[in-house]
């Protein structure tokens, strides 16, 4: 089953009709699932206005992981790791899904609507949500350098 915590998903309208079938499927295995949007089909809508969403909270703290939908998935990854925090990642193969989880703490995972199909996202979200990070010396060395990385990028604004 799920780890207990909460899930936030959005979409733009590129991703409206997969977050849409694939909301029940996860809330049928047990996840808690906070919908960011969209709430209806908006022909121009806008991708980033569910990332930022989305990513600021998984940067709180009142969601552990996100989802985020968009016609090819890459725009809204994008758009969630301008917030400090975020590691968001497009995966259209499960080895990704549960890898960039357990080796670089992944908490977004971005999907293409336009990409793949339902039975492969729900493939991909549930190895992405049960996967957790291995906190091995070479693991943490590798998070600490980017967790550094953002830290610096900050400072230099």
């Amino acid at each position: 089953m799920n780890n207990g915590h909460q899930l936030a998903v959005a979409s733009d309208h590129g991703g409206f009709a997969l977050k849409q079938a694939l909301m029940p499927l996860l809330q049928r295995e047990g996840y808690k699932i906070q919908d960011l949007g969209a709430h209806e089909f908006l022909q121009d809508d806008d991708y980033p206005d569910y990332a930022e969403k989305l990513a600021r909270e998984v940067n709180s703290g009142r969601v552990k992981k996100g989802i985020l939908i968009c016609g090819s998935g890459a725009g809204a990854c994008m758009a969630a790791n301008k917030i400090p925090g975020i590691r968001a990642s497009v995966c259209h193969d499960s080895y990704s899904a549960h890898q960039a989880v357990e080796h670089d703490d992944m908490n977004v995972l971005c999907l293409g609507a336009r990409v793949i199909g339902l039975s492969l996202a729900q493939e991909l979200a549930v190895a992405f949500l049960k996967a957790t990070f291995r906190d091995e010396p070479r693991y943490r060395r590798r998070l600490d350098k980017m967790i550094e990385i953002e830290r610096r990028a900050l400072l230099d604004h």
